[in-house]
């Protein structure tokens, strides 16, 4: 008889379940209060009840976790030392969408060598942000697989759907399902529509396929989460972060009835794909904020040193 199933699998792993996982790898009630807390701080700068800027900076993604961990003791300090201005989230990003091939991050390749450790790349997640969470940083990753948020999102503060999977109906359901705050970044051509529908999507009630703790699978009922927000990152026609496109953009959000809150993603576009323009960026986000409500945060790719990951 000719084979029908899986012909172009050519391995498979049993990952363990994300009870197993999260028992192996136990939070705290302290880090439990501490998610739980930056949460709600996040929830009322978007509410526009906290004028304080949420910036979410980091590195562009985890790979070396020596260089994460001394990246955060120093952020950390700096946190406190802006607390009445900004509130400082973490990017923490483990997983890297990739337009054709290459590294996909810490979670699917935790070697950085094409080996695919996935169960060990869950694991060095979860206690990477365990390690961030207890020098007092809330945690922002961009959550990319669906099966993903099982194993870590209980660590999560902020999440992103970035700009290849803002459109997609899997990421919108599953957004409408996660505890946390997070952003929908416009689309890589710069349109704000996918956006904006997004959120749309991801703020009503939503039933779709997934996991359990116990790795079963089930259909999952969501009741939609109303802490989304736009990201402008630009698109392939520049920039997007002026006061008039901040404006433009205000007023597609009330007229679709949705909360007026923009955060800015000081690189891609933005900066022209150029980290010495972030800063130039920031500035007049900040500039903006003073002024205009609907202006919540920024976004910032930062690293101990210069130069970029590949």
């Amino acid at each position: 008889m000719k084979k029908v199933t899986d012909i172009n699998i050519t391995s498979k792993t049993l990952l363990p379940t994300p009870l197993a996982l999260c028992t192996e790898i136990e939070k705290t009630d302290a880090a439990d209060k501490f998610v739980a807390e930056s949460r709600d701080a996040i929830n009322e700068i978007i509410f526009g009840n906290d004028r304080r800027l949420l910036v979410v900076i980091g590195p562009c993604s985890i790979h070396d976790l020596e260089a994460g961990r001394e990246y955060a003791e120093k952020l950390a300090k700096l946190a406190k030392e802006v607390d009445d201005r900004m509130l400082i989230v973490m990017r923490v990003y483990f997983e890297k969408p990739r337009t054709t091939v290459g590294w996909k991050g810490l979670i699917m390749d935790p070697k950085l060598d094409g080996t695919s450790d996935i169960p060990e790349g869950l694991r060095i997640a979860r206690r990477f942000l365990l390690d961030i969470i207890k020098l007092g940083l809330p945690t922002a990753t961009e959550l990319l697989d669906p099966i993903t948020p099982q194993y870590i999102a209980d660590l999560i503060s902020w999440s992103a759907i970035g700009a290849r999977t803002t459109e997609s109906q899997t990421h919108r359901q599953m957004a409408s399902g996660l505890s946390m705050p997070l952003g929908f970044k416009n689309g890589t051509d710069g349109g704000l529509t996918v956006a904006i529908n997004a959120i749309k999507a991801a703020s009503q009630p939503q039933t779709f396929l997934g996991i359990d703790n116990e790795g079963r699978a089930n259909a999952l009922t969501t009741k939609g989460n109303p802490h989304c927000h736009v990201v402008l990152r630009g698109g392939s026609h520049g920039p997007n972060y002026s006061a008039e496109d901040v404006a433009q953009v205000r007023k597609l959000l009330e007229a679709s009835q949705l909360t007026p809150a923009i955060m800015t993603d000081c690189s891609h576009a933005n900066s022209s794909k150029d980290p010495a323009r972030q800063p130039e960026v920031f500035d007049e986000i900040v500039r903006q904020s003073l002024s205009e409500p609907s202006v919540i945060g920024a976004m910032v790719e930062s690293n101990l040193g210069f130069g970029n990951q590949s």
